[in-house]
């Protein structure tokens, strides 16, 4: 376990790394000991900062969702991340390509609740119950730390690699459609490069968002009505350059779309 003065100055590192658009070197390599513990004190430590300066905490992101990404970090879990206002982008927004780091995309469900979901028994009829609407986004992902060698450690961390997000397209009620079967396909530059289906997140995309419920009461910490839950990838993460534009198309839930400058 790491001490308080150390989750402290790693925090106030991956900040300045944030403003600066920078990436410091691995903390694993540099902090052995390092727990998963010690990296969501790090995170809440970050967060703390982001909120002191004014940033306003406007939901949480699901990393880590399916099996192959599981197998590839050596964990049985999911990961989460926080959303501040200034990550939430518009659909069809222009946006810098410099604000992030190791830019990449990847297609994503996000629950809007209506509710609060809190305690350490939440379910997905709970969550189900809970969300006003589900609506189509992208996450993009920036990393702050240096990409080779990372382990899920470094990974919360930084956030979950959580840089923005770009949410539009045809919000739905969850009871209205089978959010199993919601599929997406991924474009860059109008070439097709990654398709997927929303079961690929934990069997149901719901399942996720009541693992965080849960997982944030372990932290003292819950989900609150407002909040935008991105519910996890169901694609690879397709990375970006400047200049790319980039479109999903949710069938019958519409289309999303973002351009890199």
């Amino acid at each position: 376990m790491l001490s308080p003065e150390q989750i402290a100055a790693i925090a106030d590192e991956l900040a300045q790394a944030e403003r600066d658009c920078t990436m410091v070197p691995r903390l694993t390599a540099r902090h052995p000991e390092m727990t998963i513990e010690d990296s969501y004190a790090v995170q809440a430590q970050w967060r703390r900062r982001g909120e002191s300066a004014g940033r306003r905490l406007v939901g949480r992101k699901i990393g880590l969702t399916s099996k192959v990404m599981q197998a590839a970090t050596g964990i049985s879990e999911p990961d989460y991340g926080a959303i501040f206002d200034d990550m939430v982008f518009e659909n069809g927004s222009v946006i810098e390509h410099q604000q992030f780091s190791n830019v990449r995309i990847e297609v994503e469900l996000a629950f809007v609740l209506s509710d609060d979901l809190a305690g350490a028994d939440v379910s997905v009829f709970d969550v189900l119950r809970a969300t006003e609407y589900v609506v189509p986004a992208l996450e993009i992902l920036s990393s702050r730390i240096e990409m080779e060698g990372r382990t899920i450690v470094d990974t919360i961390s930084d956030n979950a690699a959580m840089g923005g997000m770009v949410y539009g397209g045809n919000p739905v009620r969850p009871h209205d459609v089978d959010l199993r079967w919601v599929s997406a396909l991924l474009y860059r530059n109008e070439t097709i490069e990654e398709t997927g289906v929303a079961a690929a997140v934990l069997n149901h995309p719901a399942t996720g968002v009541a693992w965080l419920a849960r997982k944030l009461a372990s932290h003292d910490d819950q989900l609150h009505a407002g909040d935008i839950v991105l519910a996890g990838s169901f694609t690879r993460p397709m990375w970006v350059e400047p200049g790319d534009s980039i479109l999903a198309d949710f069938n019958d839930l519409g289309t999303i779309s973002c351009r890199f400058v």
